[in-house]
């Protein structure tokens, strides 16, 4: 098996100013891709300007621009941007999100609008300004969720429902643009990235806390954004042919579990 080569191929990856998608767009770049990200930060913006050295550092061009993926209008913008510099578009990895978690009962109806807004909708809707592009050069989308649309634990609301709905979009994606465009979803478990970090530095005892949860994972380590990545590169590959409709699970056998002991 020959290394993936992506060599001359055209990546979009929203959030990509850090994270899941910063590692992403790092590793697609690694394998040949030209890169072009979007976040919410400005241009010149500390988070915006390590995107694009990174990207550079692999020695790839690079496009980023200030987008709200929850404007349609700002994601045609973006798009336009990318044809115009480009003149193609063949991955689109769909990554932007957060976590924004509260309990049913509790969940105002605006808080709803806005978790569906960001971590469903918007991967429609980008899905929907690419696929022209995508179309002619036979692409790839790949949509980000979470191993939350799988299982999930309390006062995950309704994260966990969006997360839900993106396994489903990936499905009516693929149906109906299968003669030319595959859609895959990935599910991220627990990674370690800044957020991650912040997490568990809320802990009285964060040393602690990371010990707890590394133990209730089957790899006993969480994982990592390249790993992330690479499960992007291959997808995106010609290795994947076959492979479309569907979402996999990236958690260190996670979901494996029955019950934590």
């Amino acid at each position: 098996m020959m290394p993936i080569d992506l060599e001359g191929k055209v990546a979009v990856v929203t959030g990509s100013t850090q994270g899941i998608g910063l590692g992403v767009a790092q590793v697609l770049a690694g394998a040949g891709c030209t890169i072009a990200g979007c976040g919410l930060s400005d241009a010149k913006s500390t988070k915006a300007t390590r995107f694009v050295n990174q990207i550079k550092k692999e020695g790839r061009n690079v496009l980023y621009k200030k987008t709200d993926v929850k404007s349609e209008a700002d994601i045609n913008l973006f798009v336009d941007a990318i044809i115009n510099k480009y003149g193609k578009i063949d991955f689109l990895i769909s990554n932007a999100g957060v976590n924004k978690f509260t309990t049913p009962e509790s969940c105002p109806y605006s808080f709803w609008d806005e978790n569906m807004d960001l971590n469903l909708k918007s991967h429609w809707v980008i899905s929907k300004a690419c696929y022209p592009h995508l179309k002619q050069q036979k692409g790839v989308i790949l949509l980000m969720t979470s191993n939350h649309a799988f299982s999930t634990i309390p006062d995950c609301f309704p994260y966990n429902v969006s997360k839900s709905g993106i396994d489903g979009l990936v499905r009516a994606l693929a149906v109906q643009w299968s003669k030319h465009v595959r859609v895959i979803g990935i599910a991220p478990g627990f990674i370690e990235t800044e957020g991650g970090e912040e997490w568990f530095n809320a802990f009285q005892d964060p040393k602690k806390k990371r010990k707890e949860v590394l133990g209730i994972h089957p790899t006993q380590k969480l994982g990592t954004v390249e790993e992330v990545g690479a499960l992007c590169a291959f997808l995106c590959s010609g290795y994947a042919n076959f492979i479309t409709g569907t979402t996999y699970l990236i958690d260190g056998g996670r979901s494996a579990v029955m019950q934590d002991i």
